[in-house]
């Protein structure tokens, strides 16, 4: 599988947004992204996330609805059983206000 997403050449994953000030109080978030991924960047609209704040923290949860094809990857095999071209990427993100 890693050389299937080329990972010895690319071994990270980029992931680019900006969230509007406008939005920082919002509880959901329609966010922008743009994703650098086994040497493929591709753009996704208005991914929902949701905002959640206890105190001074701050919690961003979401799924990107990525596919191997968006990344020009052909889905491999597994024991001649296809692998799944959806990817769905689960991001779960914290950090503190100062």
């Amino acid at each position: 599988m890693l050389q299937v997403m080329r990972g010895a050449e690319f071994p990270l994953v980029t992931v680019r947004t900006r969230v509007p000030e406008s939005a920082s109080s919002a509880s959901t978030l329609n966010l922008d992204l743009e994703i650098n991924f086994a040497g493929q960047t591709v753009e996704y609209k208005q991914v929902p996330f949701q905002r959640a704040v206890e105190g001074k923290e701050n919690r961003i949860t979401g799924t990107i609805p990525a596919k191997l094809s968006d990344f020009k990857i052909e889905p491999p095999s597994l024991l001649t059983m296809p692998v799944k071209n959806d990817i769905p990427m689960r991001v779960d993100f914290t950090w503190h206000e100062m």
